[in-house]
């Protein structure tokens, strides 16, 4: 019998697949799961478990940033430029989401 809470988790959690990568993509805000208003910008985290992984990527979304609002820096995901994996399948959640890696380098 399935525990109800993983039927009904408290925190987001999402097992991602992305190229060459495994990983549990997760928030520690409950109120991603109910109300909408809190996916204006949020913090999620992500952990692969890979050796070169040492710690947990912090990753801050905004999901209402517009590009004109953007530091004028060069954009991993502008054209001709390849967008990280991870990036990609947070924005089959969230289109247009900007992703700040905070420090940490960006998965392939």
């Amino acid at each position: 019998q399935v525990s109800p809470g993983l039927r009904t988790p408290r925190l987001p959690v999402w097992l991602c697949g992305v190229p060459g990568r495994h990983g549990v993509l997760f928030g520690t805000d409950s109120r991603l799961l109910a109300h909408w208003r809190a996916e204006r910008v949020f913090h999620l985290y992500f952990y692969g478990g890979q050796q070169e992984q040492t710690r947990t990527a912090h990753l801050t979304i905004d999901t209402h940033s517009h590009h004109w609002e953007e530091a004028p820096s060069e954009d991993a995901c502008s054209p001709g430029k390849r967008c990280p994996a991870l990036e990609m399948a947070i924005r089959t959640k969230w289109a247009g989401a900007t992703v700040s890696w905070n420090g940490t380098d960006p998965f392939s």
